[in-house]
């Protein structure tokens, strides 16, 4: 399991490669590999798994100090490749294109297959501590309120799908789900904001080999950028906005842990203000 310590607003580097180092998880997908990192900011756990021929087990790594990996845990869980299987302890769930399950705290096992190995089930994971035990569910990503968002002149026109939020499924801290950008829209968001009672982590995602995601991050007076490519991952601490621009259309996965659910908590950057 990779660390990833927390960072000063003052400290943030303004070298791309040292930029990269502490923020970007570039090679999480790995067929038959699981892969975590743990970044001290609210305790968060980011991952993946790519089951191939053979099954993964999510296994609970030493830094956590558990003989489970959920348990003092949740985890939210997105599949971004092909059709697959995920066995939380005595159920087996089917898992499409695109199909969440939240994990609560307390399961005992989890394990990942490929439904199909040359088109292998791509599991993203984001994992946060859990005060209490909530009941897992599946969520059929056919089965989720699509909400419009932006606009074609502003070229942010984006469909907001919520996965795991106060009122659609009990957690304890996660808010997870999936923005996909409509043709002709590049903008995930624009102006941006940042939101000081929780951090935020993006997963790009539907991104042809041949185009790239310029994501900004930083203090709004004092901003950043770092070049993304698919299926790369980007952490966004509380006092960082988080935008981006891609060369064509793609979507990603965002997941949210801290102190607060609320979707709309968050402090606007309005675009006067950026540097």
């Amino acid at each position: 399991m990779h660390l990833l310590p927390s960072v000063h607003p003052r400290d943030l580097p303004s070298e791309t490669v040292a930029l990269r180092e502490r923020f970007l998880l570039p090679d999480l997908f790995a067929v038959e590999h699981l892969k975590l990192a743990y970044w001290e900011v609210d305790r968060t756990v980011v991952g993946a798994a790519v089951p191939g021929l053979a099954s993964i087990e999510l296994v609970a790594p030493d830094l956590l100090g558990a003989g489970d990996f959920c348990a003092r845990r949740e985890i939210g869980i997105i599949n971004l490749g092909g059709p697959g299987r995920i066995e939380v302890d005595d159920r087996t769930h089917a898992m499409a294109p695109r199909d969440g399950l939240y994990v609560g705290r307390g399961t005992k096992r989890v394990v990942f297959h490929s439904d199909t190995p040359a088109s292998p089930a791509r599991y993203y994971l984001l994992s946060y501590p859990a005060h209490a035990a909530h009941p897992g569910r599946h969520v059929a990503h056919a089965t989720v309120a699509a909400v419009q968002l932006g606009a074609p002149e502003t070229c942010n026109r984006r469909t907001l799908y919520k996965y795991f939020a106060p009122g659609l499924v009990d957690t304890c801290q996660l808010t997870m789900g999936l923005t996909m950008l409509a043709p002709g829209s590049v903008w995930n968001t624009m102006p941006p904001h940042t939101h000081l009672r929780r951090s935020e982590v993006y997963c790009y995602c539907d991104l042809p080999s041949t185009d790239a995601v310029f994501h900004f991050m930083g203090e709004p007076a004092s901003t950043r950028h770092l070049v993304m490519r698919n299926l790369e991952v980007v952490l966004s601490p509380s006092w960082s906005i988080h935008a981006g621009a891609g060369t064509t259309n793609y979507a990603f996965v965002w997941g949210m842990g801290g102190e607060n659910q609320d979707f709309a908590d968050m402090t606007p950057a309005p675009i006067a203000t950026l540097y």
